[in-house]
């Protein structure tokens, strides 16, 4: 793409927080930084300020939740912004949204900026979602006239007429945000600001949602900034994607390499997927476990499993002698709660060499979430071995078709079974 089709160009954006005290610092810090730009130098504060890394504990009063963020945004680009919680995210949109200045760098537009940051965000609780429209519009810098034209497309997108004349401290969440999009939306920005939007709301508000999002970006040429934890919407929505962990950018590129990239971290070595054992917890043993792991069919360990794949669970072993044992894995779905057991009968062989017994579930069959393993080793009658929590798995949703939901149903199972017409 050539350069003047830039639309947002974010530069060495960086952003410091002070822990545990409102504001960015005190006085007497305020003072220092002031005499050092009074003598043209640098702020002293730049050069100190611990990761964004929650998992730590705070070893300094600053904190940067954003370092060193550059990237070009494109028009009709929809751009999207993934990360774990605490990964810096909803700071971003904040400081391009405006709604936070960054401590360091520059963030350049063309155009206006919508942003639907939280529920309800910009939203005044005492008036009416109509009086809310009319305010929304005229903070994007519209006319009353201009926002006119699009009131009742916008009150029948949100799908909250009986209510719009009622003060919106009165809405439900899912009702706010409702008409919080239905505003952004359609009040013609340039630049479409988006974060969790399809956290709340119903099945029928995600389908508008995102093909509304779609809409603006393909047939109006207009950009969007996407967050969404939901990773089918990201992969059928966005055209790029930006991957955050602890304050920086980690990985850009396509939505397919990001999601993937993104669903690795922290699992580099497998640590999630893939488990080794140690001999000495087979001392007293005819055997020895060397790891179990699980993967996608034809994968490698710690790349992402999709619904649509087969999934293989494997372990290596070695034995001093050749005999039947059962190998049992009890599955537990995100709040450890035991789903089922399967176990079968299988042969040890005699070997130094390492050797594998595998086990497989068809395409089709986890709901989307994460999975919990605990293996044991018995011969049907005596238990040698047992290992809770063992290793961990996340089953992720392809791509969707626009127009079609979006979100999870209920339950940690979700197989399909063959339907015959007779």
């Amino acid at each position: 793409m050539k350069t003047n089709n830039i639309i947002l160009k974010a530069e060495n954006i960086s952003k410091q927080y002070r822990l545990g005290l409102v504001g960015t610092g005190t006085l007497s810090h305020d003072l220092n930084r002031w005499w050092h730009r009074l003598r043209g130098k640098e702020d002293p504060y730049l050069k100190i300020g611990a990761e964004n890394d929650r998992s730590k504990k705070a070893e300094t009063d600053y904190v940067w939740a954003l370092r060193d963020i550059n990237f070009e945004v494109f028009d009709g680009d929809v751009l999207g912004i993934i990360g774990k919680n605490g990964a810096g995210k909803s700071t971003l949109l904040k400081i391009l949204s405006r709604v936070t200045s960054p401590t360091t760098g520059s963030i350049k537009t063309k155009g206006r900026i919508a942003s639907l940051l939280e529920v309800g965000t910009g939203f005044h609780p005492e008036l009416t979602g109509r009086e809310n429209i009319y305010l929304n519009g005229s903070i994007l810098g519209m006319t009353k006239a201009e926002i006119k034209v699009k009131e009742e497309e916008i009150v029948d997108f949100s799908g909250c007429a009986m209510y719009i004349d009622t003060p919106v401290k009165r809405y439900s969440s899912g009702m706010r945000v409702r008409l919080a999009f239905a505003v952004a939306a359609h009040l013609e920005p340039d630049i479409l600001v988006v974060d969790e939007v399809l956290a709340v709301g119903d099945a029928e508000f995600q389908k508008k949602a995102i093909g509304k999002m779609k809409d603006i970006s393909g047939n109006d040429g207009r950009t969007v900034l996407f967050v969404s934890h939901n990773m089918a919407a990201v992969k059928s929505l966005c055209t790029r994607g930006i991957v955050l962990e602890n304050g920086t950018s980690v990985f850009e590129g396509t939505t397919d390499d990001c999601v993937d990239f993104y669903l690795k971290i922290g699992n580099e070595n497998g640590s999630e997927h893939l488990r080794y054992f140690k001999e000495s917890e087979f001392e007293n043993l005819q055997f020895c476990l060397h790891s179990f792991g699980v993967k996608a069919q034809n994968k490698s360990f710690g790349e992402p499993i999709l619904r649509r794949d087969d999934i293989l669970f494997e372990v290596e072993y070695t034995s001093t002698v050749s005999d039947v044992y059962k190998p049992a894995f009890r599955f537990k779905d995100e709040q450890g709660n035991f789903i089922f057991v399967s176990g079968s009968l299988c042969f040890f062989s005699k070997t130094t060499v390492k050797k594998k017994i595998t086990m497989t579930i068809p395409s089709n069959f986890f709901n989307q979430g994460s999975f919990y393993l605990d293996l044991q080793i018995s011969d049907g009658r005596k238990l040698y071995f047992r290992a809770e929590d063992t290793i961990a798995f996340t089953i992720i949703q392809e791509g969707v078709g626009l127009g079609k939901w979006m979100g999870k149903s209920p339950g940690p199972l979700k197989p399909e079974f063959n339907w015959i017409n007779v």
